[in-house]
């Protein structure tokens, strides 16, 4: 009876745990949705007033119904279809070449002596300079766009994975080899899973950066993506297309976010800490 009444509790603290995770899932919304009702608030408010021109500063309703009708006319599909597919692509090749460099950088020493200060001159110069260079060197098309995002998400997933690397504890590696582990072993049981959280968060430090890349890249010689619409409301005095596109660039940055989020949770499944972790409730 004592174990059917202890697995019992045990079940219904695990159900009221699930059920605070469930809520504070729907508890995320809250924020955004005020954030909308307050905008929308204060411009219906500025219309009366006129403190800025209604014009330049509408409220959400419109810019809701704008897109609307840009999604019927098929332009918004075929904008996030084209953005998203050279943000992938771009992201991709960044984070691959990325950590393969740290990894040849972590383990080779004349690397890094000849390769990191070239890298950390280079890294912090801003995509705006350097596509006016891309586009003479590869043309108008996509791959300098490509290769602009690419070139955004290196250095930060590159910087990060190298800095996990050189952080491994060392007592890891000496346990190991007193273990008999050779160094394949070493590199995929200890130096990977150790790296990992230094990976994840050089991904979501270059995420912004590489949607940066996206919107200036498409405002420099492009015929479609979000960015474009951004350019061609700019230039038709269009404001609630720039509203509309500015929206969905938030929207789908904070999507891509969350799914590094859940493919890092997945992977990272040993790791716990925090407060919420460290303190009962």
């Amino acid at each position: 009876m004592k174990n059917m009444a202890a697995r019992q509790e045990a079940v219904s603290v695990y159900t009221k745990k699930v059920d605070k995770v469930r809520n504070k899932k729907y508890l995320h919304a809250i924020p955004i949705i005020s954030f909308f009702v307050l905008w929308e608030v204060i411009t219906r408010l500025n219309i009366n007033f006129s403190i800025v021109n209604p014009v330049f500063f509408p409220p959400p309703s419109l810019i809701f119904l704008n897109g609307v009708e840009l999604f019927h006319s098929g332009l918004i599909t075929d904008s996030i279809v084209s953005s998203t597919i050279r943000i992938v692509i771009g992201f991709a090749i960044g984070v691959f070449l990325g950590v393969i460099a740290a990894l040849l950088i972590g383990r080779v020493e004349k690397i890094e002596f000849w390769f990191m200060p070239v890298f950390n001159m280079i890294g912090p110069i801003p995509a705006l300079a350097l596509l006016p260079l891309f586009i003479i060197w590869f043309g108008i098309g996509e791959i300098p766009k490509i290769i602009l995002i690419a070139w955004t998400t290196f250095f930060p997933v590159m910087t990060n994975t190298f800095d996990g690397i050189k952080s491994v504890h060392s007592s890891y590696i000496r346990s190991a080899l007193s273990l008999g582990a050779n160094d394949r072993q070493i590199f995929k049981k200890i130096i990977i899973p150790s790296t990992l959280p230094n990976i994840f968060t050089g991904c979501q430090i270059s995420l912004g950066l590489a949607f940066s890349a996206l919107v200036v890249s498409e405002m420099m010689g492009a015929k479609s993506g979000l960015g474009y619409i951004i350019v061609d409301a700019r230039n038709y005095m269009k404001i609630l297309n720039m509203y509309v596109a500015i929206i969905l660039i938030g929207i789908e940055y904070s999507l891509f976010s969350l799914l590094l989020k859940v493919i890092e949770k997945k992977l990272l499944k040993w790791r716990t800490g925090g407060f919420e972790n460290a303190v009962e409730k």
